[in-house]
């Protein structure tokens, strides 16, 4: 009997059909999880390695960074070595690095195993997309695609409970070590059910324009996540990187439009829907991701719920995507995608302003409300953006333009988390010396003998329980000072719905969404 066993024509019979199914749609989940697990358990290992709070970002936007170079090198990697093998290294260096974030025992040691994760992780996504595409006739395509993007989009929802239950029952390490079993099992599945692809020996890929990209993109990343604790352009080491970066991405610049083949092909930005795509997604991905950062800290921190609650009050937001995305996918070329998009701004607008007037003491229907918002406005965002950004280029250029549009969002993701944890930190520094300068000896407050009983100046411990009731009031600004930061960099996108066109002839006729 051979090895896989096919209906014909080269086609996976109906049983290894199901498992090779099943395996791609766990390793999407599971990639599409890591996004989000570790957002609640982020107070927790904080604690565990003594890292202050933007240091402990460093956990989301390593991950996000190193996804964000290598997704655009999957197409190289699937071509030159064949696409079991790929996805068979990826599906194994990412269980392993997995199981390394969960033995770390220094920030150093989580955010190098993050980084890893980002770098075999990156190809899960589009090679798991690209093996459903090879393995179903067209007939049956999309069925398979839908079970695939409720996986996907279930990610983000069980991440945030599933991450506060396991955090809560075990430890912070469980939502990494999560991934082993899922891991092994789809490795094992996928090596034995899924035929071998051809490679070609020939593929090449432009790695001085990578290199270049790669090197610019991670200096910039490390200056924005050590910036607020060196004191920025103060320290020698910022410096570098900013020369670092700034000179690899001039080589990148020089080098991209006059090499033959460069990594990312210029004639990509000669197409104004995709220009526009790729800066509105930009700011998509900044404002969304960094507001997933901001939130668990405040609820556990600043609110006193326990990390399961946490999660819960956080995971109906993806239940809002979810439902986005039916509503969606029916009034796409029906509605004109730019009214699409202009009510998901408005929505993610409205979420951003309301959280500007929270305090400790909102409840947790309002949270969870603004949540569910918040999600449905990134549903009516991300799939309209994701199509009229590639609807109008060539289909020669499609794939290579949905890379390099993941990797802005990704790179827009990590930068938007890094600035809003500087920001946290430097507002709190500053609404704390505001503050201060009306908490004297001569302030008449103290006078009253209940305050003076707990908060007296005068004495030590009075000192202390005064200077944490500033440091908690200063946070509590600096929370409403991002949100209002991310609310106006989310109505800065406005202007871009005016630059989007309508795709002429059948240019979009092969995507689900076009614009009317």
């Amino acid at each position: 009997m051979p090895a896989h066993p096919t209906d014909g024509a080269g086609a996976p019979s109906a049983g290894n059909r199901a498992a090779i199914s099943v395996c791609v749609i766990l390793a999407a989940l599971t990639q599409s999880l890591d996004t989000t697990i570790a957002n609640v358990a982020l107070p927790y290992m904080q604690g565990s390695v003594s890292a202050t709070q933007d240091q402990v970002g460093w956990v989301l936007t390593s991950y996000l960074v190193a996804a964000a170079i290598m997704t655009p090198t999957t197409g190289f990697l699937t071509g030159r070595f064949g696409l079991k093998r790929v996805f068979l290294v990826s599906v194994a260096g990412f269980t392993i690095a997995s199981m390394l974030c969960g033995l770390s025992q220094s920030l150093v040691e989580i955010v190098v195993s993050r980084v890893l994760q980002g770098v075999f992780g990156a190809a899960l996504i589009p090679l798991s997309q690209t093996v459903l595409m090879n393995i179903y006739p067209k007939a049956q395509q999309g069925t398979a695609m839908a079970f695939w993007g409720i996986a996907v989009m279930a990610g983000p929802v069980l991440g945030p409970v599933l991450g506060g239950w396991l955090t809560a029952a075990y430890s912070w390490r469980y939502v990494f070590f999560i991934n082993l079993p899922i891991g092994i099992g789809v490795f094992l599945g996928m090596s034995v059910f899924l035929a071998d692809a051809s490679a070609n020996a020939r593929a090449k890929l432009d790695w001085m324009g990578f290199g270049a990209l790669g090197l610019a993109i991670g200096a910039l990343q490390v200056l924005l996540d050590r910036g607020e604790e060196l004191d920025w352009f103060g320290s020698r080491e910022i410096v570098i990187e900013a020369v670092v970066a700034a000179s690899a991405f001039y080589v990148f610049l020089v080098h991209t439009f006059t090499t033959r083949e460069p990594f990312v092909r210029p004639s990509l930005f000669r197409d104004r829907n995709f220009t526009a795509g790729a800066l509105f997604g930009v700011i998509i991905g900044l404002t969304y991701f960094a507001s997933l950062a901001l939130q668990p800290p405040y609820l556990q921190t600043l609110m006193n719920y326990p990390i399961l609650a946490a999660g819960l009050v956080l995971g109906p937001r993806g239940l809002g995507t979810m439902a986005a995305f039916m509503v969606v996918g029916r009034l796409s070329g029906r509605v004109d995608t730019r009214l699409l998009l202009a009510i998901g701004i408005g929505l993610t607008v409205w979420a951003f302003q309301t959280m500007t007037g929270w305090t400790p003491d909102v409840s947790r229907t309002a949270i969870t409300l603004v949540g569910v918002v918040q999600g449905i406005g990134l549903g009516f965002l991300f799939l309209p953006l994701s199509v009229v950004t590639l609807a109008t280029l060539p289909p020669e250029l499609r794939a290579e333009g949905a890379g390099f549009s993941t990797l802005v969002r990704n790179m827009g993701s990590s930068i938007g988390i890094a600035v809003a944890n500087a920001e946290l930190t430097r507002n709190t520094q500053v609404n704390h010396a505001d503050i201060a300068t009306a908490v004297t000896a001569v302030n008449r407050m103290f006078e009253d003998p209940m305050i003076a009983r707990f908060w007296n100046p005068l004495t030590a411990p009075g000192r202390a329980a005064l200077d944490a009731v500033v440091t908690r009031q200063a946070q509590i600004i600096a929370y409403v000072d991002d949100y209002k930061l991310l609310m106006i960099a989310t109505i800065a996108v406005i202007p871009l719905l005016l630059v989007f066109k309508k795709p002429s002839g059948d240019s979009g006729a092969d995507h689900a969404m076009v614009m009317e």
